[in-house]
């Protein structure tokens, strides 16, 4: 399994740059990052491109419905090309208070939208030329940013028909909240029979998860009870925490000494991960001391689980 690292510093775009820089000075196999309401992640990737030579770099996730699916292609071939092929795009559906409330547009029939989308995407991508006239999408358009690989697509999929679409349709999943039993037992088999029936190549499955190495895991557990509490209120996690069997985010959170997290990782593996996106997260009064030894014991993995 890939060990990369899941961007949690800074909000301005030089932070983002330098996470990346710093990264791969660290042996990291990849840096993933999520669209909040931060910088635009495409572009900051873009920018650290030519300030790495190997590290890999994906989004963890770029929102569908914000980007038209032409824009979406165009802008996932360009920041292919200033990473010299080094990009994995990552997009979701993001969650029906942020689509209705926050930009005032319909998430009726999600799944719908997602396969349209991404039917759009993937032909631009590939080909260039999309041509889909479907029942929320009309596209007939080119694109033409020549790149000697194409950029890999992933979906973030939870629900068995998002997972049939990823399996089917993309490159792989993306999750987050969503803990090695619940990989184990419902993401990895639909999501791989999904691909196998299709004759698609075995996907990737990249996991994010809350990491904190300490000495006082309870202390831990509440401050990521904390720190991620919103995904403990949205339904689409809310389903994924209690197949874990999770009353929330806190219970998903790996943490505990080097070795507790060590076995945690190696569990999330186990379960058919691909690749893990460690979310580093403080403890205690000296957050700096906090994340160096996390990330020091992450780090000490690379190439070993």
């Amino acid at each position: 399994m890939k060990l990369g690292l899941f961007y949690g510093g800074g909000q301005d775009v030089e932070s983002h740059v330098q996470g990346a820089v710093d990264a791969e000075r660290d042996g990291f196999d990849s840096m993933w990052y999520g669209q909040i309401f931060g910088p635009d992640v495409l572009t900051a990737i873009a920018l650290a491109g030519p300030r790495t030579s190997k590290i890999e770099f994906g989004t963890s996730v770029v929102p569908t419905y914000a980007r038209h699916p032409t824009v979406m292609a165009q802008q996932a071939l360009t920041t292919q090309a200033a990473t010299g092929g080094r990009f994995s795009l990552g997009i979701g559906l993001s969650h029906a208070p942020v689509v209705e409330s926050m930009w005032g547009l319909s998430y009726d029939r999600p799944a719908v939208h997602m396969r349209e989308y991404l039917t759009i995407v993937q032909a631009l991508i590939q080909s260039g030329r999309a041509d889909v006239d479907g029942e929320m999408f009309k596209v007939h358009a080119n694109v033409a940013i020549p790149v000697d690989k194409k950029p890999p697509v992933l979906i973030a999929a939870l629900a068995p028909v998002m997972l049939k679409t990823a399996g089917t349709m993309s490159d792989g999943t993306i999750t987050w909240m969503t803990g090695p039993k619940t990989l184990e037992t419902h993401i990895v088999p639909r999501l791989t029979k999904a691909a196998s029936e299709s004759g698609r190549p075995a996907p990737r499955v990249v996991v994010g998860l809350p990491v904190a190495v300490t000495d006082d895991p309870a202390a831990a557990k509440e401050r990521a009870g904390r720190s991620f509490m919103i995904y403990g209120t949205l339904p689409n996690y809310q389903r994924m925490l209690a197949k874990e069997g999770a009353s929330g985010p806190a219970d998903v959170a790996i943490v505990g000494s080097e070795k507790e997290v060590e076995a945690g990782i190696r569990a999330v593996a186990s379960a058919g991960a691909t690749e893990f996106a460690v979310a580093m997260f403080p403890v205690g009064d000296d957050a700096a001391a906090s994340l160096a030894r996390t990330r020091a014991c992450v780090k000490a993995l690379i190439g070993k689980v």
